[in-house]
């Protein structure tokens, strides 16, 4: 939120989403806020031209479907989100302000993070989107997406990004050009400029602070540094007493000063860091990094410290750093459970000497190197998160290890638990922290779990395996949270800190907290880390999640804790200083090298190089292409190329048995294949891995559980689907989706598939049809109350008659009204339509609804009609197919006779005819093999075997029917079908030649002719009846089948008739569906509009208030101004009257004085402070008024001096002239005040005029909105839309010059037109004869009611007269008000004395209030005493306690049970004398607080009553 400097009245808010501008109108002492927001454009910098939604002017006329209305009523909202809905299509997404500026000319310029320059105009809030030049090739590397922050400057902005620039836009009328201004080290977050504007004022997100000054040289000056998010890691430099180092997260290293805190100088790794690590005996740093590498810093000079060596050590992150106390050796932990030991000293080019493999996860690393011994004891803690314990694994690091590294670890870098002496140790509860004193013996650790602190003793004999620990002494940490533990650099000292935030230091040996302070607080989740410098002066804490650093020092420091830590500071200081001095001169000469050389530090070492001074300083400045590989896998590699070496000839030896071991079983398996099937072995036998071939099984069989089990899941998901398919479009249904074809013809007819209606629906239904009988019923009656009436009216019977006889001819034709009004075909189905309304008096809602259940209803008697006929021809379809069966199987028979190779027709239903076959799967669709389990296929095979066992005895010896066969071909009688297989058998002696028959022979060959020729005409007159009879039931399937197609053609046409019914009523239902629609818009329009009438009619009021406020405090203002500008005019007047009594001459001269005024000098500005500063003047404030004023009665006080006197003057005359004259300065600068204070009321007074003129002429455009929508509802409901069958044809016209404008005509037909016309000459007739009989008797009718009118209305009067004097009420004000003469005298002393017992009463109170401070300050010398007699008596109550237990030693030594006794009856005594103390405090308690309610009682009752008047 920024004000305009321009315009102090106006302010502009921003946010991601809006702009607002808001308008600060003033009137005297009440200010008034006025916001307009400002419409943003779309993303891609265009406009959208939004229309109005309360009025909207652009909505199309509908002169047919009704009135279109706007996108909220057809919502149907009815409040105030209607004024500002949109709908989704109509949403877009705007362009999102991320900051802003003011200009001179009160324009906005507001910066997006699209990237888009907008300018704003402050007159009427229109939005222009700014062109960018290009000028220059692209930015390469730039990220500016969005302006973060501007700041105004002449011809144009200061913008900043996200890329570290600072970027000056020029701007030009509607474009702007982008140049870089200046850079930063990161984004920039803050801009702004000083009033001057010759200073800039930077902020980055980090929280540093730039200065940059506009000179003739521009300087570019950092006020503050800040660093690079939270500390990481924290470490003393060696010594401890002036410097530290911290580490943030991106690779930022920072060396801060501990006595000021302030930052000495800072480097940037730019790597994801992870923790840090100073060196006891050199001035180095190690620092670890989530990508395996270790970077050492050469930190002698802090003002400029830098890497000298990257040892990369494995591809997992280090989490741990930590050198030995005497700097030997550098153990560095990663996440994958690996301790690197480094050698500390940069002499050695940080050698790696090898690595440990313990658990993953490793929590903390712990060193004991005493400067009596040779070796350092390091232990490494890790949990088990499996079992719930902790481990802790031991090992020896000797100080020899450099020179026989190699012989120490293995081939691939792993030192050999066996020299390492490495024990491995568990405890049996979870541990957050632990730590090994120096005597090597036991072990403190932080339990995860409670808040306890436990030793451990270590074993003093050697063991094998893993060691369960026991807590030896177990201590309340009174510290929540996982804890971590460290000891001091002397090792008397446990140092323990928590989540709590509390650090506490303990003493080794009683673990008793003797120092304790709450450094950070818990809701930044407590301590991190903590470090101590050598002399333990310096304690370095650094919170977790409140990125502070603390540096605690102690008030007292002496004493016993002081003479051990410092006497220990001095021995390891003169233990490391020539080691300390000898590796700080090879930094120093390493570092000059590499300075001269200018080279990069090394990546990689080879471990093979000798320790000389100048081959050491060439390795540390040589680079190294092949450094990518970690050294734990060039280890692994070089290892592994050994053994290649070592083991190439075995290898080649193992490779050749292996091939010939191959080839035998190649072989085998060869001879396998071709032996017997029961001497065959199987595949699998030949396999020599059986471990190897049975894993392979077990994976095979978790692959294909998988398989199996998603193709379930996918199954049981394809099931579910088609159940819910199912249940949707076939168990719902009462009436089944189905079709039928044509046995010939492609022709199908489908049936209309009905769900079963609702009980609602039904019930719904029955109201309706009940309600229908019910109004056909009174409109019948009705009508023959008519008829009786008229029938008295007429003279002859005959009349009465015909006009009986034509009325009844009307009803019925209004019963049963033709197609063409009727709007459908549905009367084809012989479906009751008596019970529909009329389209044309369809004009309520209740009747447009009966209308649509009645149409629903008709929808599903057609449905069901036609459904009925379906199922007929489905019936017949059905027995055709059965009869055409029947015959087919003696066609079958007829043609298997014949011999004929002719295909039968056989038809068949379809799946679409039998919708029903399609949920069943038939085994025949199944492609894929089932799958069989064991036991299935053992059922089958038993089934089987038991079946052919069963046929077998069935097949047993038949000597019966082998005879029959044998003899007479299997058959006792020889039937008619069997003719045409008969054969006559031939004589055996036809097998010689003719010449050789005998005369028998030759009889016996021509009756065997004679039997050939009759067989053969039986044959063929058998043959010609079966074709007959073939065709004869050919021709009747034929012509069955034909008859049946043309009926499913009559029932194809019916299909469409009844879609085209249903269609027809369809439409109907739809256009009633949307009259209601429309009538539930257009009420919820009324509704909105309504709702919106209230609210302006309410604003209304709220300006119309205003306005009478504004022009009250006007008038009541103008008043004041009036009297101030009257005694000001007085004060002229008379001022030669208050001088009258000295000369002429002299008064003229002091008027003149009186008329002077001093000149106020305004301050020059510089000419190159007006070049820089772009608002020029501004208008003035309150307090530059002031300071105006100040100005002037300090150089009225120059004029008032004796020297200005005239000469001759009265000094008496003269003070009095002075104080005259300042009196009249006075009043003149009270005058203008008031004047600008009236110019403003009496604008505000014109605004608020206009607000209520703009609300006024709004309520005026509501009402005119609702007249029209009145006026539109009541067209929409008289011009119905009705539904007309129309014949189809063709009309020729002779001329085409026709009017072709067909809006408001009327189809009818001709016939009606000549029978209302008949009708209505018949009906003239008689009702100018009627007419001219009732017009005398509706003459007497309408006085009469008029009279009756008229008394009614005046009992009415007399009534509500009546009432208002009863129900007049008249009060005792009222009365006092009439009956008193003087009233408001009366009123005025009441209120005199009410006011007077309100001073009392104040008075009182205020006497009260000081009684009780006066208690309240001697209560807190009261508790301060307290405090100190308690404070006493805690002092004394320790020697007491001393006291008591001695007391109790010798008690339990002399005499317990006496002593226990007369204990114990003291406690009883007490205890009785305590209740009947306490039951005498109840009852004295309830006796005062009954006198303490009579005491409120009676002074209650002398309490003065202020009665209302």
């Amino acid at each position: 939120m920024t004000f305009n400097p321009m315009n102090r009245h106006q302010l502009c808010l921003s946010s991601p989403s809006a702009v607002t501008v808001w308008t600060i109108e003033r009137s005297n002492q009440e200010h008034y806020l006025k916001a307009k927001s400002v419409k943003l454009p779309m993303e891609d910098g265009s406009f959208c031209n939004e229309t109005d939604v309360v009025f909207p002017q652009s909505l199309p006329k509908d002169p047919i479907y009704g009135p279109v209305l706007p996108v909220s009523a057809i919502a149907g909202l009815v409040g105030e989100e209607a004024e500002t809905f949109r709908p989704k299509d109509g949403l877009y997404a705007l362009l999102h302000p991320t900051m802003h500026c003011w200009t001179p000319t009160s324009d906005l310029y507001v910066g997006c993070e699209e990237g888009h320059l907008l300018m704003i105009s402050g007159e009427n809030l229109k939005v222009t989107v700014l062109n960018k030049i290009e000028d220059g090739p692209p930015r390469v590397g730039r990220n500016f997406v969005s302006p973060v922050t501007m700041a105004y400057q002449k011809g144009g902005v200061l913008a900043s990004g996200i890329d570290g620039f600072v970027y000056s836009f020029l701007i030009k009328d509607t474009n702007y050009k982008v140049e870089d201004f200046l850079e930063v080290e990161g984004p920039v977050e803050h801009l702004m400029f000083s009033p001057s504007y010759r200073m800039l004022l930077i902020q980055t997100d980090k929280g540093s602070i730039y200065i940059y000054t506009f000179d003739e040289e521009p300087t570019f000056e950092k006020l503050l540094a800040a660093c690079d998010g939270k500390f990481q890691a924290t470490d003393f430099i060696t010594p401890g007493n002036e410097y530290c180092m911290t580490l943030t997260q991106s690779g930022e290293v920072c060396v801060w000063g501990i006595e000021d805190g302030a930052c000495v100088s800072r480097i940037y790794l730019n790597i994801p860091a992870t923790v840090l690590a100073c060196s006891p005996s050199s001035l180095s740093a190690a620092v670890g990094t989530e990508d395996g590498f270790v970077h050492f810093l050469d930190i002698q000079d802090v003002e400029s410290p830098h890497s000298v060596h990257t040892a990369y050590l494995s591809e997992s992150p280090v989490q741990h750093l930590l050198y030995d106390q005497r700097g030997m050796y550098l153990l560095v932990g990663t996440s994958e459970g690996h301790v690197f030991v480094i050698n500390a000293k940069p002499s050695s080019l940080f050698q790696i000497l090898g690595f440990i493999e313990v658990g993953k996860g490793i929590l903390q690393i712990s060193t004991v190197s005493p400067l009596e011994t040779d070796v350092v004891e390091v232990m490494v803690l890790s949990p088990l998160p499996e079992t719930g314990r902790t481990r802790l694994e031991i090992f020896t690091l000797p100080k020899i290890l450099p020179q026989v590294s190699a012989s120490f670890a293995d081939e691939r870098g792993r030192l050999r638990d066996a020299f390492i002496h490495k024990f491995v140790y568990e405890i049996e509860h979870a541990l957050s922290s632990a730590v090994l004193n120096f005597q090597s013996n036991r072990i403190y650790g932080f339990c995860n779990q409670v808040p306890y602190i436990c030793s451990y003793l270590l074993p003093e004999k050697e063991h094998s395996g893993i060691c369960i620990l026991k807590s030896y002494q177990k201590v309340q940490s009174k510290q929540y949270g996982p804890g971590m533990l460290s000891l001091s650099p002397h090792g008397l000292w446990l140092i323990t800190i928590a989540k709590c935030g509390i650090l506490c230091i303990r003493d080794i040996h009683t673990l008793e907290t003797f120092v304790q302070c709450r450094s950070h607080s818990h809701q930044g989740h407590g301590i991190q880390s903590v470090r101590i410098s050598m002399d333990g002066q310096s304690i370095l804490v650094n919170g977790k999640d409140d990125s502070t650093l603390v540096n605690l020092r102690w008030r007292q420091f002496g004493g016993n804790l002081a003479n051990e830590i410092l006497e220990y500071s001095q021995q390891l200081s003169t233990y490391l200083k020539n080691t300390m001095d000898e590796e700080n001169d090879y930094l120093s000469v390493a570092k000059k090298d590499s300075l001269d050389l200018g080279s990069e530090p090394e990546h990689a070492i080879n471990e093979n190089v000798r320790l000389s001074v100048d081959s050491l300083q060439e390795e540390l400045v040589k680079v190294d292409n092949t450094a990518e590989i970690p050294w734990i896998q060039q280890k692994s590699q070089e290892a592994i190329k050994n053994e290649v070496k070592l083991f190439s000839n075995k290898r080649k030896e193992i490779k050749r048995g292996i091939k010939a071991l191959a080839k035998t079983i190649l072989d085998m398996m060869e001879e396998n294949e071709a032996v017997d099937n029961i001497a065959k072995l199987e595949q699998q036998e030949f396999g020599l891995d059986l471990e190897e071939l049975e894993r392979l099984h077990d994976e095979s069989e978790e692959e294909v559980a998988k398989i199996r089990k998603d193709a379930e899941m996918q199954n049981l998901a394809k099931r579910y689907l088609a159940e819910l398919i199912k249940e949707e479009c076939w168990n719902s249904m009462a009436v089944k989706g189905r079709a039928l074809k044509c046995f010939h013809i492609p022709c199908v007819v489908e049936n209309f598939p009905m769900k079963e209606r609702t009980d609602e629906e039904l019930k719904e239904l029955k109201r309706v049809v009940q309600q229908k009988k019910i109004e056909a019923e009174c409109l019948k009656l009705q009508k023959e109350i008519v008829e009786v009436q008229s029938a008295i009216t007429l003279v002859k019977k005959h009349h009465e008659e015909e006009d009986e006889e034509e009325e009844e001819d009307g009803t019925t034709k209004d019963t049963n009204l033709p197609n063409y009004l009727l709007g459908s075909l549905s009367t084809d189905f012989r479906v009751h339509t008596s019970l529909l309304s009329s389209q044309l008096e369809l004009h309520s809602r209740e009747e447009k609804i009966n209308q649509i259940i009645l149409l629903k209803d008709i929808i599903y008697k057609v449905k069901t009609a036609f459904n009925s006929e379906f199922d007929a021809a489905y019936k017949q379809k059905e027995i055709e197919i059965a009869r055409v069966k029947e015959n087919n199987v003696r066609i079958q028979e007829i043609v298997l006779d014949l011999e004929l190779e002719e295909s039968i027709w056989q038809p068949e239903f379809e799946d679409c005819e039998k919708p029903e076959r399609t949920l069943i799967v038939e085994s025949t669709e199944i492609t894929a093999q089932r799958h069989i389990n064991p036991w299935q296929k053992a059922k089958t095979e038993l089934l089987v075997t038991r079946e052919m066992e069963r046929l077998l005895l069935s097949r047993g010896p038949n000597t019966r029917r082998r005879a029959l066969m044998d003899m007479m071909g299997g058959v006792l009688e020889v039937k008619k079908e069997d003719i045409l297989r008969m054969v006559i058998p031939q004589p055996a002696f036809m097998s010689k030649p003719d010449a050789l028959w005998s005369e028998e022979e030759r009889k016996q060959f021509k009756a065997y002719e004679k039997k050939v020729k009759e067989l053969n005409e039986e044959r063929d007159k058998y043959r010609k009846s079966l074709e007959t009879e073939m065709k004869k039931l050919q021709n009747s399937i034929q012509e069955s089948t034909q008859n049946f197609d043309e009926h499913l053609k009559r029932l194809f046409e019916r299909r469409v008739r009844a879609e085209m019914v249903v269609s027809q009523e369809e439409l109907k239902i739809n256009n009633l569906v949307f009259s209601l629609m429309l009538d539930e818009e257009i009420s919820s329009r009324e509704a909105f509009l309504n709702n919106y009438l209230a609210r302006k009619q309410e604003e209304k009021s709220q300006t119309t208030e205003a306005i009478r406020k504004s022009r009250e405090d006007l008038d009541m203002y103008k008043e004041h101004y009036d009297n101030l500008l009257a005694e000001d005019k007085v004060l002229d007047r008379s001022f030669k009257k208050e001088f009258s009594e000295i000369p002429s001459h002299q008064v003229d001269i002091l008027y003149k004085l009186f008329k002077r005024r001093p000149r106020i000098h305004k301050q020059k500005v510089h000419s190159d402070t007006t070049s820089l500063v772009p608002f020029g003047e501004r208008p003035g404030s309150g307090k530059l008024n002031k300071d105006a004023f100040a100005q002037l009665m300090k150089a009225m006080d120059d004029l008032d001096s004796i020297n200005n006197m005239p000469e001759g003057l009265d000094p008496s005359v003269w003070e009095h002239f002075c104080m005259t004259r300042r009196a009249k300065v006075e009043n003149e600068q009270k005058v203008k005040q008031k004047a600008a204070g009236l110019i403003e009321m009496v604008a505000f007074l014109q605004r608020r005029t206009e607000d209520d003129e703009k609300v006024q002429h709004e309520i005026e455009k509501v009402f005119h909105e609702l007249i029209l929508l009145q006026e539109d509802k009541v067209k929409f409901q008289l011009n119905l839309t009705i539904q007309i069958l129309l014949k189809q044809g063709q009309v020729e016209l002779e001329n085409f010059q026709l009017l072709l404008d067909y809006s408001d005509a009327i189809l009818i037909n001709k016939n009606i037109i000549e029978d209302l016309n008949s009708v209505i000459r018949t009906q003239g007739q008689k009702k100018v004869a009627s007419m001219m009989e009732s017009k005398e008797i509706h003459k007497g009718i309408f006085q009469i009611e008029w009279e009756h009118k008229k008394m009614e209305m005046e009992m009415e009067d007399l009534n509500q007269k009546a009432w208002d004097i009863q129900m007049l009420f008249f009060s005792r004000d009222r009365q006092k008000y009439l009956n008193e003469p003087n009233y408001e005298t009366l009123i005025a002393i009441q209120i005199g004395i009410m006011e007077q017992t309100i001073a009392v009463l104040d008075k009182t109170h205020k006497k009260n209030v000081e009684n009780c401070k006066k208690l309240l300050k001697k209560l807190r010398r009261c508790s301060n005493q307290k405090d100190v007699a308690n404070y006493t008596l805690s002092c004394n109550l320790r020697e007491e306690l001393v006291a008591v237990s001695e007391r109790k030693d010798i008690c339990n030594a002399v005499g317990s049970t006496l002593t226990c006794e007369k204990i114990a009856k003291e406690r009883y005594e007490n205890m009785m004398q305590h209740q009947k103390l306490t039951k005498i405090s109840k009852e004295q308690a309830e006796q005062i607080s009954i006198l303490q309610a009579e005491v409120e009682r009676l002074r209650m009752k002398t309490f003065p009553a202020l009665v209302q008047m």
